[in-house]
């Protein structure tokens, strides 16, 4: 049974107290939001210089089967059993055999290997700098396979619309399906923007509309991976005519009245009024690592250089968002998904040398989110939807080199599946993001806030963090 503890609602009325404070002094401010006045109330831990967590989200639902496969040989064979038209061949995994730093048993003695297109992480794993979760997923409370198949579902819950990418997109990104109004990354804005001086810059979306960065008081600063995002008509007279050009600033600006026409204003009213600051910051930031030619590594090249500007910016802690898509491989996966991985890997890879250039690696750290995981068992020529799934962290604070999370069994029908191979996750979105904003600085007392189902869990901190300490 679930229940919500008294310190998640004490936790919820402080946080609305002080939601309130900011709410006032952000009416008064201006550009540079000074709110380091609030960071005793505010109870986040911004001592230890710079941090900064980077969302690399897979979108589409990634084919976590695929993506870390088992070699050893009994379970090896199941998996190619199952997976008869798409499984990857095995001689190709002997070089990406994921052999832990600590001695370390998986389920039935399982060895794991990253896909062979992801040799980049691979060395990282070797490094000891990035970690698999295995089997993560929304999550409300823990669940057997015969409470998810109750009809029961006030005393089971699971989350709502399961299986749908949209839904679980966002179940993923905030906790709540398609709808929901704040994400857990801008949760932690909310907690990390007194440690700023332009708080503004504390949430940075390189991708596109998201609800990960939306807080209930930060809202994310929008960025293209050119840069700024800049309306060229504002800059000149648009046809001719200097009233076209400012009738065009009220359109993108004004709002409508609608809480999401507002925010849209808001944002584009941010964008167009600093993007000449942003750009004076990032054009004296020269990286010498070279960024290769794909939407995700561009993406986090602007990352890179917004974090190289760091101090001209203003911030001290900061939460960004990027992404790539194609993930949903009903058909084709053997090839495309490859290829996906592969750009992944490299695309990571880069970023991480980057940090390494700017003398960041030890405080910025890159994980990986999807919709969903998918189904082991093959429809013919790719995979469905499906839950729990694994994922990748990486940066110099991470305790790298081993796993984290429990390895399901190669089945269709084992008490760990919902059916046809769906993983029934066995660690919650709300641990992995507990465990990633408490190394960020959010102290344990706000963690309900970010995470809004932790109490329900042991595991406030998984533990992979070098900074954290697992619980007892």
């Amino acid at each position: 049974m679930f229940h919500i503890g008294k310190s998640k609602e004490i936790s919820r009325r402080a946080f609305m107290h002080r939601s309130s404070q900011l709410a006032v002094m952000g009416a008064a401010s201006g550009y540079a939001m000074g709110l380091a006045g609030l960071s005793d109330a505010a109870a986040f831990d911004n001592s230890g210089g710079y941090k900064a967590l980077v969302c690399v989200f897979l979108l589409g639902g990634n084919d976590h089967a695929n993506t870390l496969i088992p070699f050893d040989v009994p379970n090896y064979n199941r998996y190619a059993q199952i997976r008869d038209t798409i499984a990857i061949g095995r001689d190709p995994l002997a070089a990406q055999v994921l052999n832990p730093l600590q001695p370390q048993t998986l389920t039935d003695d399982m060895q794991l290997a990253l896909a062979p297109t992801m040799p980049r992480l691979k060395a990282r794993f070797d490094q000891g700098v990035m970690a698999p979760l295995l089997n993560v997923g929304p999550l409300i409370a823990p669940i057997t396979k015969q409470q998810f198949e109750s009809d029961d579902v006030a005393r089971f819950p699971r989350p709502a619309k399961l299986f749908s990418h949209n839904d679980q997109q966002s179940t993923w990104q905030s906790g709540s399906p398609e709808g929901s109004i704040s994400g857990w990354g801008g949760r932690i804005g909310d907690l990390a923007a007194s440690s700023n001086t332009n708080s503004m810059f504390t949430a940075i979306n390189a991708t596109g509309n998201a609800v990960f960065l939306s807080g209930d008081q930060i809202q994310p600063y929008g960025i293209s991976s050119n840069g700024a995002i800049t309306v060229r008509a504002l800059d000149r007279r648009l046809y001719g005519s200097q009233a076209a050009s400012d009738a065009l600033r009220t359109l993108l600006t004004a709002g409508n009245g609608t809480v999401f026409g507002n925010d849209y204003a808001m944002a584009n009213a941010r964008s167009i009024q600093f993007s000449g600051f942003i750009d004076d910051a990032v054009s004296g930031v020269s990286l010498g690592t070279q960024f290769s030619d794909s939407s995700l590594a561009s993406q986090l090249e602007i990352v890179a250089q917004l974090i190289a500007a760091r101090s001209a910016l203003g911030v001290t802690r900061q939460v960004f968002l990027v992404s790539t898509g194609g993930f949903d491989n009903h058909d084709g996966l053997i090839g495309t998904h490859e290829g996906l991985l592969a750009g992944v890997d490299t695309a990571m890879d880069e970023f991480y040398r980057a940090m390494e250039e700017i003398g960041a690696a030890d405080q910025v750290t890159t994980f990986t989110a999807s919709d969903f995981g998918r189904t082991l068992a093959s429809n013919g020529d790719g995979s469905d939807h499906g839950w729990g799934g694994h994922h990748l962290i990486m940066g110099g604070a991470v305790n790298g080199g081993q796993f984290y999370g429990t390895a399901a069994k190669i089945s269709v029908d084992a008490d760990d599946q919902v059916g046809r191979g769906r993983l029934l996750p066995s660690t919650s979105v709300d641990e992995y993001s507990a465990t990633l904003a408490k190394w960020l600085g959010v102290e344990a007392g706000e963690i309900p806030i970010i995470s809004p189902n932790i109490a329900n869990f042991n595991s406030p901190d998984l533990g992979f963090m070098r900074a954290s300490v697992p619980a007892e």
